[in-house]
C-alpha cells in the first residue's frame, strides 16, 4: 500500500558537488534498476525528453523556488524565482517543505498534481509531456541531503533518467541511481498544471484531492475544466460529480450543475450534499415537486447534512400539504 510522504520533516536544499558525488556513487553500487512494465503495456514510448523545458540554476538553499519556476513557466506562468523565494524558503529549515510547494502553485492558479509515488506514474506523466519535480535525498538517511530535481525525460535503453538539477541541465543520471535518491522522499512528484489537464500517473483519490485544494483557493468556477476532466476520467466518482455540479452553479448553469448532481446521487445515493444541492438547485428551477423528493432524500440520511436538510424543506415547503 501506498504512503503518503512525510510532509512535516522534509526540506530540500543544495548539497556539495564533492560530497554528492562521492555518496552517488555509492548509491549507484548498491542499488538495483527499478523494474518497468514493458513500454508497449504502459502505451508509452521507449525514450522521451522535453526539451523545451526552461532551466534555471538552483543556488543554495534554493533548489525548491528554481525547480517550481521551472514547471511553472514550462505551463504558461511567467514565473521568476526570486519572486517564488519568499514563499516558498524556511530559513530555520534551509529549504522548502512540500505543503509550500503546493500552496505556492495554486497561488499561481495552477494545479499541483502528487502523483503516485512509483517509478511508472512517473515515467507515463514524462511521456504525455508533463516535467515533474522530483525530491531526493542525495545522502543517507542518517545525514540527509534533501534536495528538488525536475525530471525531463527518460531512456529505457539507457536506464537513465534526465533531469534539469542543481547548476547542470539535462543531467542523466542511471534509474538504478536515481530511485534510490528518490525512495528516500517515498517518491515524492509533483506536476504544476493549468485548469482542465490531468496527469496519467495519478489515482482518482489523487486528483480529487488536488482538484479539491484547488477549488479552495481558486474558486469553484475557476476549476470548471478541471472538474469537467476529472468525470471523463472517473465517470463513476460521485465527489467529482459533486464538484462539478458546485462549479457548474457557480458559472450561472443551473440545469447542468442539477445534472452533476443527479449523477453524483447515482452513483453514490448516500451522499446526503448531493441530494441536499439537488433540491435547492431544482427548487431554484421551479421545479417544487423532484426538489422536495431530493430534499427529503438528504433528511433521511444521518450526518452533519441532516439538520440543514430538514430546515430547507420546513422553509420551502412549509406551506403546502403532504
Amino acid at each position: 500500500m501506498m504512503r503518503a510522504p512525510r510532509l512535516h520533516m522534509l526540506n530540500a536544499r543544495a548539497a556539495g558537488v564533492l560530497l554528492c558525488a562521492l555518496i552517488l556513487m555509492v548509491l549507484a553500487g548498491c542499488a538495483g534498476t527499478p523494474h518497468i512494465s514493458k513500454p508497449e503495456q504502459l502505451g508509452i514510448a521507449r525514450q522521451t525528453n522535453l526539451d523545451d523545458v526552461p532551466f534555471f540554476g538552483q543556488r543554495d538553499y534554493q533548489c525548491g523556488p528554481a525547480a517550481l519556476a521551472m514547471v511553472l513557466n514550462d505551463s504558461g506562468v511567467n514565473a521568476d524565482v526570486d519572486a517564488l523565494i519568499p514563499q516558498l524558503f524556511l530559513p530555520n529549515r534551509q529549504g522548502s517543505v512540500q505543503p509550500e510547494m503546493l500552496a505556492t502553485t495554486r497561488r499561481q492558479g495552477r494545479i499541483p498534481f502528487v502523483l503516485d509515488n512509483d517509478i511508472e506514474s512517473l515515467i507515463e506523466t514524462l511521456d504525455a509531456g508533463h516535467p515533474v519535480v522530483v525530491m531526493q535525498n542525495l545522502s543517507l538517511p542518517i545525514a540527509p541531503l534533501w534536495h528538488y530535481a525536475v525530471a525531463i525525460g527518460y531512456d529505457l535503453d539507457d536506464d537513465t533518467m534526465r533531469l534539469h538539477t542543481g547548476f547542470t541541465p539535462s543531467q542523466d543520471m542511471a534509474l538504478s541511481t536515481f530511485d534510490a535518491t528518490w525512495a528516500r522522499s517515498d517518491r515524492w512528484a509533483m506536476v504544476a498544471l493549468p485548469p482542465g489537464e490531468i496527469p496519467p500517473g495519478i489515482s482518482a483519490k489523487g486528483a480529487l484531492t488536488a482538484i479539491s485544494d484547488a477549488d479552495r483557493v481558486q474558486g469553484a468556477e475557476a476549476l470548471l475544466k478541471s472538474w469537467e476532466a476529472l468525470v471523463q476520467r472517473w465517470p463513476g466518482l460521485a465527489m467529482g460529480w459533486f464538484g462539478l455540479g458546485n462549479a457548474r452553479y457557480s458559472s450561472g448553469d443551473r440545469a447542468g450543475a442539477a445534472d452533476a448532481f443527479r449523477f453524483a446521487t447515482l452513483h453514490d445515493p448516500t451522499l446526503a450534499a448531493a441530494w441536499l444541492n439537488l433540491g435547492l438547485t431544482l427548487h431554484g428551477l421551479d421545479q417544487a415537486q423532484e426538489a422536495r423528493k431530493a430534499l427529503e432524500q438528504a433528511a433521511d440520511l444521518p450526518g452533519k447534512w441532516q439538520e440543514t436538510a430538514q430546515d430547507k424543506l420546513d422553509t420551502l415547503f412549509s406551506e403546502e400539504t403532504p
